[in-house]
């Protein structure tokens, strides 16, 4: 009943409210018919004026300023708001200036001097009307300002009256600035006699303020707001005239609506507040409404009690129904809370029903298996549908043998190992998978497993045991060779203590020089590992640094080490570099990797060519280049060159462990970028790697002009 009541008595109230509305809207339009028709009016009699004028002037056989002032008189009774003049406008060239100026000082317009502006075509006010109780000036040159030039242009061409855009009057910037106004003129072109002889323009200067002011005040009892509003031809909106009632009320109601001015059309907008005009806001519907809910108010509290005894009956289903409701909230709050743990965890997780079909998978588990759950088909269909094969990738893993199968027979399964290939993963993922079997609704059976991708780890056990093999190499040899010659050395003393001669001697050099190399190549191996394990776990510490500042430590260290023959001393370019952030000390080691191998993979008796360069790329990041003109890298090879341990075979020996440029990797994939080497046309290799990222926002750009330096 409070519903029904209160609805219809919201709703009578609505009704009458709706009619004050359209009411309101009625007086805003009837407002707005009466202020547009006056401003029309008002326009109208200015633009006939003004034609009825031009066409008087050009009447006459020989206008004198005598005949002009008598064709004007009758204007200043016409009581013309906002009107300031009417003046001849006349046409001159800069070589008819003169003749001008004497052509109507013959004709009565005794001081006239013309003052051109600028060069080329001028329009000069040669007989000035004035209407605003001035002297009017002659000898102004129109062209000067813009919208007079424009409107004299546009009104010779169409031969009609045209209407200029709001400006500040020639006559009117004098005065001071508060007593400015936006004003306008409209032009009309005069032409004299059968032939049509172009004579001038007649120009009617009208303050925009003065001239609607009083139209726009009469027409606007009731109104909040009316504003005239001209387009100029740049776009721009401005307002000629506005008039402001002060009515205590927002404005909640507006028109606008287009008045044609001369050849233009302005825009008249005019706001109101509904409860200013008649019938537009009364206390009516209110009142309905209030006496309909407090009439509603007394008939519920009536009703109410009436049905006491129910509502206490009520009240005992409602509180059991709202503990079953709060238990079933509960009940959704922890499988909320166990599906958001599910989906956070990294482990994948699924679900299998008794006859195969898979009821739930998490976000890992669709991630590691690449595939979501078929919708029917069991386990028979798992091996087609994910791709499960044995480890070695090849051999399908049979439906019986899957741990989820075997979990739903009853069974444990821990840690089985399987490869998954499917068009998400095309390369296959090793993953371990552990199963175990439930008991689900009904006492059916079920089973539940955990997924594992453990392709990374499979991946580093594979590099550990390539790392262990070529440890074991490596080491073996210049062991090997360390012992050999340490016994010639013992046997070279030997036979020194027994008196032998130089031949033991030299033999005892040649075997401790053979010593002393094997246990550098030892050094570097195990400096070398040192190196690629702080690559792979070292802390990062990106900051912001010059990359210029750091290429040229390494190139300035690279040229100056001793050992480099005049001729072959390296000649490195090093072009435009940005600022980048990244890890300073991991960085260098980088560089330094890079360029001591452009300086190492030389051909013997060849000064080495390195270029360092970077650029921007697209998404904000840095592309360094390190080209060379070595030796190069054997084709098919470029690509596994920074594979750990690999060394290229390019026909021509060079010690090294295999670790440098695997090095360089790990660092720049640590940065979030990629390394890659590429056949320098012409000979050489052009080693690439990219900072993801890495260039500054507030890093100034790279100059256009380089800024090189080159080291030889």
């Amino acid at each position: 009943m409070a519903l029904i009541g209160g609805a219809v008595s919201l709703g009578v109230g609505a009704v009458l409210r709706a009619d004050e509305r359209t009411a309101a809207a009625v007086q805003m339009d009837r407002l707005t018919a009466t202020a547009v028709a006056a401003v029309r009016a008002e326009t109208r009699r200015y633009v006939d004026t003004l034609r009825t004028t031009a066409a008087a002037v050009g009447a006459q056989q020989t206008l004198t300023a005598a005949e002009y002032a008598a064709l004007t008189a009758p204007l200043r009774g016409m009581r013309l708001a906002g009107a300031t003049s009417m003046a001849l406008v006349v046409p001159a060239t800069d070589g008819e200036v003169a003749q001008v100026e004497r052509t109507w000082r013959d004709r009565g317009a005794t001081g006239l001097t013309l003052r051109p502006q600028g060069v080329g075509e001028h329009a000069f006010t040669v007989l000035v009307a004035a209407l605003d109780g001035g002297t009017g000036r002659t000898g102004l040159d129109m062209t000067q300002a813009a919208a007079p030039a424009a409107v004299l242009a546009e009104s010779r061409r169409s031969r009609e009256v045209a209407v200029s855009d709001t400006y500040q009057l020639l006559v009117d910037r004098t005065l001071p600035p508060e007593r400015r106004q936006n004003s306008f003129v409209l032009a009309a072109p005069v032409y004299q006699g059968v032939g049509e002889n172009f004579l001038g323009w007649l120009l009617f200067g009208i303050r925009g303020q003065d001239f609607m002011g009083g139209i726009l005040q009469s027409a606007g009892a009731g109104l909040t707001d009316l504003r005239l509003e001209a387009d100029e031809v740049t776009g721009q909106v401005v307002t000629v005239a506005t008039v402001h009632n002060p009515a205590g009320h927002r404005a909640d109601l507006e028109r606008a609506v287009a008045v044609p001015v001369a050849d233009s059309t302005w825009t008249l907008r005019l706001t109101a507040a509904r409860r200013d005009l008649p019938g537009g806001r009364t206390g009516l519907p209110a009142a309905v409404a209030g006496g309909g809910v407090c009439l509603t108010l007394l008939l519920t509290v009536l009703v109410w009690v009436l049905a006491t005894g129910r509502e206490r009956a009520q009240a005992r289903v409602e509180a059991a129904t709202t503990e079953l409701i709060a238990e079933q909230a509960e009940t959704g709050r922890q499988a909320t809370l166990l599906q958001a743990v599910l989906d956070s965890i990294s482990e994948g997780v699924a679900v299998a029903g008794a006859d195969g079909t898979l009821l739930m998978e998490n976000p890992a588990a669709h991630a590691i298996l690449g595939q979501a759950a078929p919708p029917a088909g069991g386990a028979d269909s798992w091996q087609q549908h994910f791709g499960f094969y044995r480890p070695d990738g090849v051999t399908p893993v049979p439906t019986g043998e899957m741990p989820l199968v075997r979990a739903l027979a009853g069974e444990n399964v821990d840690q089985m190992e399987m490869t998954v290939r499917n068009a998400t993963h095309p390369d296959g993922r090793l993953i371990s998978v552990s199963a175990r079997p439930i008991d689900t609704a009904g006492g059916r059976r079920g089973a539940v497993a955990v997924f594992h991708d453990i392709t990374d780890r499979k991946r580093v056990e594979t590099e550990l045991r390539a790392f262990a093999g070529m440890v074991a190499h490596d080491l073996k040899a210049p062991l090997t060779l360390v012992s050999a010659y340490a016994e010639l050395v013992a046997e070279a003393l030997d036979d020194l203590a027994g008196g032998s001669g130089a031949p033991t001697l030299d033999q005892a050099r040649r075997g401790t020089a053979k010593v002393l190399h094997g246990a550098g190549r030892m050094q570097r191996l195990i400096n070398e590992l040192l190196d690629y394990t702080a690559a792979r776990d070292a802390t990062l510490r990106v900051e912001r640094l010059s990359l210029r500042a750091l290429v040229d430590e390494v190139v300035t260290a690279r040229t100056d080490a001793p050992g480099h023959e005049p001729e072959a001393r390296p000649d490195i370019f090093v072009g435009p570099l940005p600022d980048v952030h990244a890890d300073p000390v991991l960085l260098r080691q980088v560089i330094d990797n890079l360029v001591g191998n452009a300086i190492k993979y030389t051909p013997p008796g060849q000064a080495p060519r390195i270029d360092i360069t970077a650029r921007e790329d697209e998404d904000g990041g840095v592309r360094v280049r390190i080209a060379d003109r070595g030796i190069g890298i054997p084709d098919g090879e470029h690509a596994a060159v920074f594979d750990s341990f690999h060394r290229a075979s390019n026909g021509m020996a060079h010690p090294g462990t295999g670790l440098g440029l695997a090095i360089c990797r790990r660092i720049v994939e640590r940065h979030g970028g990629h390394i890659d080497a590429a056949p320098n046309p012409g000979g050489g290799t052009i080693f690439s790697f990219t900072l993801s990222g890495a260039i500054a926002h507030d890093a100034e750009p790279v100059p256009q002009t380089p800024d090189t330096v080159t080291t030889s």
